[in-house]
């Protein structure tokens, strides 16, 4: 039987042309882009012009585009900084960030760098504008808010500019995890007002091991990591050259075919709603499916039975790819943080579900992952 991948906002397949343009610098091209020799500077170039492509495609300038590992450093990067270089000894986040965030303003809070405030979710799992600017209002110490733009779990979408417009009010640092949204959503940084934001080139048919963090030209920084002159001084270690021209194609693909995929995706994931609706009226939509939400992510629940405990492994043997959460956590058992954040104890009571597509994805799979599930549950 074939696979049928829907866990898709975990990680994508590399699209075939992006491996084409990487494949020179995985054979002849492979010069340290940091020496003087022409071997070099021809690798050099190679990520200047990946730099610029990247900027262009989010209308930023190529001085604010830094190439990291991914999403996880991009972020731990932004955290530390705001409070380390720009003076945040306030942080504010949401109970249902990604672990990368949640992790770090945690480790920030107990080593006492910073204290750290939870903004309130309303019933769908958006966030509470208003208690979010009563939290800014209320400290007089500067802030840093990090909310990220959708949830890799629900699909949640921040109203980013809404976001930025009470950040500049209070003078805050705004860091917003975009790992969804770069490569799904067009950009332009020139019309939000935030600081920081981070791309993961897996989650848009590019490469694993690469990402971006964007750093507003009108803040300075220090590295994260420490030990070499790479990155403009920014940050250390031998540039992933491969990787790096891998995320400028994958990124320039996905913005040239956003409106044909974006409608596709979309139209699949209401297709699977309609039909999980269809055969199972007990199924549960988490966060806000038909409203503003990731067009890629559909999570659900069904209600926890004998049969549906073992779900996620059932489809796994079925040869059906999904997730019961975020993939980062999706070898632990129980119910993840966002789903009890939105639904408290009775989360334990659910089996979550998240399926997630791309534009490789068919009507016909969806109809034999809902054939399987009626098996199943």
């Amino acid at each position: 039987m074939s696979r049928i991948y829907f866990d898709n906002a975990a990680t994508t397949a590399l699209d075939p042309d992006v491996l084409e343009v990487m494949m020179p610098f995985l054979t002849e091209k492979f010069g340290n882009p940091s020496s003087i020799y022409s071997y070099g500077r021809e690798t050099k170039m190679a990520i200047e012009n990946a730099r610029k492509s990247v900027a262009k495609t989010l209308n930023a300038s190529p001085g604010e585009i830094f190439f990291t590992s991914g999403g996880t450093e991009s972020t731990n990067t932004a955290v530390t900084a705001a409070v380390r270089d720009l003076g945040c000894r306030h942080i504010i986040t949401s109970p249902i960030e990604h672990h990368a965030t949640l992790h770090t303003v945690e480790h920030m809070a107990h080593f006492k760098h910073a204290s750290l405030s939870y903004v309130k979710l309303n019933e769908n799992g958006h966030i509470d504008l208003a208690h979010l600017e009563e939290l800014l209002a209320g400290n007089k110490e500067r802030t840093l808010v990090t909310l990220m733009h959708a949830n890799n779990e629900i699909g949640n979408l921040l109203k980013i500019k809404a976001v930025g417009e009470l950040c500049k009010k209070y003078d805050a640092i705004f860091h917003s995890d975009t790992v969804q949204t770069v490569g799904h959503y067009p950009f332009d940084l020139k019309d939000i007002y935030v600081h920081f934001i981070n791309g993961a080139g897996h989650k848009f048919h590019g490469p694993k091991g690469v990402g971006i963090l964007y750093v507003n030209e009108n803040i300075s920084i220090k590295p994260y990591l420490n030990g070499g002159s790479q990155e403009r001084n920014m940050r250390a270690g031998t540039e992933n050259l491969y990787g790096i021209v891998g995320f400028a194609k994958a990124l320039e693909i996905a913005t040239s075919r956003y409106a044909e995929d974006s409608e596709k995706i979309k139209g699949l994931k209401l297709y699977m709603a309609d039909r999980l609706k269809e055969v199972f009226p007990q199924v549960r939509f988490n966060g806000d499916t038909f409203g503003s939400s990731l067009y890629t992510v559909l999570n659900v629940s069904f209600p926890m039975t004998e049969k549906s405990d073992m779900l996620l492994f059932n489809l796994d043997m079925a040869g059906i790819c999904v997730s019961g959460g975020s993939a980062c956590t999706s070898g632990a058992s129980s119910v993840s943080h966002v789903i009890t954040a939105l639904y408290g104890s009775e989360a334990a009571s659910m089996v979550p579900l998240r399926f997630s597509f791309c534009r490789h994805n068919t009507k016909e799979e969806v109809d034999a992952v809902v054939e399987k599930l009626k098996e199943l549950v």
